[in-house]
């Protein structure tokens, strides 16, 4: 293969990755099953996935009650929306409307509900109870590489996240067409971003997220944030990040 097409290859690879979000992840969790009658290759519904912990599990860092709200009406809105999105645009693509304006529209919610779907539920996994500590392994060496160290790392996350104008979220990433990792601030859930790059670590500062128990003290809600990280998740993801760069 020569090396333009491995490179269009890999972007190509790159941005599915992002787009579904789905490295490191059961799709069986985020994606309905089709009925037994079903035609094959439809595509499937997206699902909002379980929690993998008690609503409680990550207190005093995030409390219970955010926890549900967040999970249960933010997600479930988000895919809800992206569900909604993908009936209306199927109608659309059907008759071959040439409504400028409304095709905008359902693209930007597409974008929007989609991206939203995609990084809560990597957040989701992204913690744990009783996590926290620092990361081991290869993931450990690869942030040496790229950041210095652990706490440059954190540091660098940790302004990107306290910094994002409004709403949006913290991004660890790994670029696989340079083989590195780098760190986004995303604003809302899909601006900000570089194609291709496939989510490691997430941290949602959108306010519905902290706002009550840190109020407007999104600094505190994010240095507390490292006591609930799953290294061992964000370390699976890297590896299966990573075959992308093969």
């Amino acid at each position: 293969m020569d090396e333009i097409n491995r490179r269009q290859m890999l972007g190509t690879l790159g941005g599915l990755a992002v787009a579904g979000g789905w490295i490191g992840l059961d799709t069986s969790e985020t994606v309905a099953a089709p009925p037994e009658d079903e035609e094959p290759g439809k595509p499937k519904e997206y699902i909002l996935p379980a929690l993998p912990y008690d609503y409680d599990a990550l207190e005093p860092h995030i409390d219970a009650k955010t926890m549900m709200l967040h999970h249960d009406k933010h997600h479930a809105g988000y895919v809800k929306g992206l569900n909604e999105t993908l009936a209306e645009l199927a109608i659309v693509s059907k008759s071959g409307s040439a409504d400028v304006g409304k095709v905008r529209s359902l693209t930007d919610e597409l974008a929007f509900n989609g991206s939203g779907h995609v990084l809560h539920t990597v957040f989701w996994s992204n913690m744990a109870k009783n996590g926290g500590g620092a990361p081991s392994g290869t993931l450990a060496r690869f942030i040496d590489r790229d950041f210095g160290d652990l706490m440059r790392m954190k540091a660098q996350l940790s302004a990107a996240a306290k910094k994002v104008q409004g709403s949006g979220w913290g991004v660890l990433a790994w670029e696989p067409l340079s083989g590195r990792m780098l760190v986004f601030g995303a604003e809302k859930h899909q601006n900000w971003t570089m194609w291709g790059s496939v989510p490691l670590l997430v941290l949602d500062v959108w306010e519905h997220a902290y706002y009550l128990k840190y109020q407007s003290d999104r600094g505190g809600y994010v240095n507390a944030f490292w006591n609930v990280v799953n290294w061992d998740n964000v370390a699976e993801r890297l590896e299966a990040a990573r075959k992308l760069t093969a």
